[in-house]
């Protein structure tokens, strides 16, 4: 019986370190917070040549709500220090009541330095709110099989002065999805394939909050 016993015993272990394996496996992927409400820690901010002379703090700022607010009253963008690649991208945006559908902003992702360029090349994912999720090649950025269905968004898009939610998947293998309250808008794909995210200022006040980002492996 012992002999026995010590002859399962590898086998028992292996069985056991799979089984912690494939429960490991199942877990998702932790999401990454990428705005803490309070400040703009893991940020940073470039202004249009024009604008380099006015105090950045002053036109993006972290407002009561964990919102990140940006005026809009000069040109210029705030993104991430830190690099990313496959990945999905989510955030809830809003445009002040009093807005007007040709209200602008964008999302940016996959951006290419140097950074001190508006913009730099990467892809924006427009957030302009009457095309909201229409993906434009910055800077000489080739998209290819860029689509965008103006109908879809239609369909969902919330008015003016209410939160939308946006998500924008970034595969490894460079192909992009955007998708406005849930409903696919556009995709595309492209030979950048990782960088830093962020936002665009770009003469409209827009508010953004749960802005996260989940690796997709």
């Amino acid at each position: 019986m012992l002999r026995i016993t010590s002859l399962l015993a590898p086998v028992v272990a292996l069985l056991a370190g799979l089984t912690v394996a494939a429960l490991h496996a199942d877990e998702a992927p932790a999401k990454v917070n990428l705005f803490n409400g309070k400040n703009l820690t893991g940020w940073r901010i470039y202004l249009d040549k024009k604008d380099q002379s006015k105090d950045p703090a002053k036109y993006f700022t972290a407002e009561e709500g964990g919102v990140l607010k940006i005026n809009g009253k000069v040109l210029g963008m705030i993104f991430t220090e830190k690099s990313f690649s496959n990945y999905t991208l989510s955030f809830d945006w809003l445009y002040p009541e009093g807005s007007t559908p040709e209200s602008n902003s964008g999302a940016l992702i996959h951006l290419q330095p140097p950074f001190d360029k508006i913009f730099p090349p990467s892809l924006e994912p427009q957030g302009r709110y009457k095309d909201h999720g229409r993906i434009f090649p910055m800077a000489g950025v080739k998209a290819e099989n860029n689509q965008f269905d103006q109908a879809a968004l239609n369909k969902v898009l919330k008015p003016l002065g209410q939160w939308n939610s946006t998500e924008i998947i970034c595969k490894g293998d460079g192909s992009v999805v955007v998708k406005v309250n849930g409903t696919r808008v556009s995709s595309c794909s492209s030979k950048l394939k990782e960088g830093p995210v962020g936002f665009q200022s770009e003469g409209h006040e827009i508010h953004l909050r749960n802005i996260h980002l989940k690796p997709l492996d």
